[in-house]
């Protein structure tokens, strides 16, 4: 995916700090009411229980700190808005390693903690220009904490959607952060003017190629919740369920993005 020619939004690196921290602490306190029942459950990730589900949250903020304790790379590689396009290779990798992680540690709570200490200390000095080496390729660290957000909205929903009763809470900044980066990389994948799809209250992106609105009410909508397109975007969800469901109003013969669907799997 070649780089966006779009001008990226600029996300508040304190805001975005503190919302990774929080959403943290968010799952942390409610995969710590679990029962060894309900860790054991299947999940919608084929392979992973909650419990494996739970130990990949942490891996997924655990490589903030330990990329920061990595040598800097020279230059960033990847730009924030080529992130999404970039994870489809580590699927494979990851989905091991959480096995694996899962398996060496049973106490999740210790794992949480240890996790999130680490987190901490990591985020209280670095700057948001410090380049990571990420494997997805090097990022800044503003940047990568933006795709930290989505990480965790994403699994959160996962967990909620796996253990009857549960309600993880969602930050309101990670979901807004997470709901912008996706919503741009939709616009990235299919430039143009000729639908807008509305994500209230995050986000609205133009994106399709055809006749630019410009005036009035756009011929060709598309409007979700935040979690719906977060559902949809990560393929959680289907184009055709959600609409059926209601969950997606889609208006022009524009509207339908059933083939440019899921952006991140």
């Amino acid at each position: 995916m070649p780089p966006a020619k779009k001008r990226t939004r600029v996300y508040d690196p304190v805001k975005t700090r503190a919302a990774v921290l929080a959403q943290f602490v968010n799952v942390r306190e409610g995969v710590g009411g679990l029962s060894a029942e309900q860790l054991a459950m299947p999940t919608r990730l084929a392979g992973w229980s909650v419990r494996e589900l739970a130990a990949h949250v942490t891996m997924a903020v655990e490589t903030v700190s330990r990329n920061l304790d990595r040598d800097e790379p020279p230059k960033a590689e990847l730009a924030l808005l080529e992130w999404p396009f970039a994870t489809a290779v580590r699927a494979a990798g990851i989905s091991d390693d959480t096995v694996a992680l899962a398996a060496a540690h049973p106490d999740l709570d210790a794992l949480y903690t240890r996790t999130g200490e680490c987190l901490t200390e990591a985020l209280a000095t670095a700057p948001g220009d410090r380049r990571l080496a990420a494997r997805t390729g090097a990022m800044t660290l503003a940047d990568y904490l933006v795709t930290r957000t989505v990480e965790l909205v994403v699994h959160t929903d996962d967990l909620n959607a796996a253990v009857p009763g549960l309600e993880i809470p969602y930050d309101r900044q990670a979901l807004a952060a997470a709901t912008r980066l996706l919503a741009d990389a939709l616009a990235v994948k299919a430039p143009g003017g000729a639908t807008e799809v509305r994500i209230p209250p995050y986000a609205v992106v133009q994106c399709v190629e055809g006749p630019r609105h410009t005036r009035g009410t756009p011929p060709n909508v598309v409007e979700t919740d935040p979690l719906t397109w977060m559902r949809l975007a990560t393929g959680r969800v289907t184009w055709q369920d959600a609409v059926e469901e209601a969950k997606v109003s889609a208006s022009g013969e524009r509207a339908d993005l059933a083939h440019l669907l899921p952006l991140l799997s």
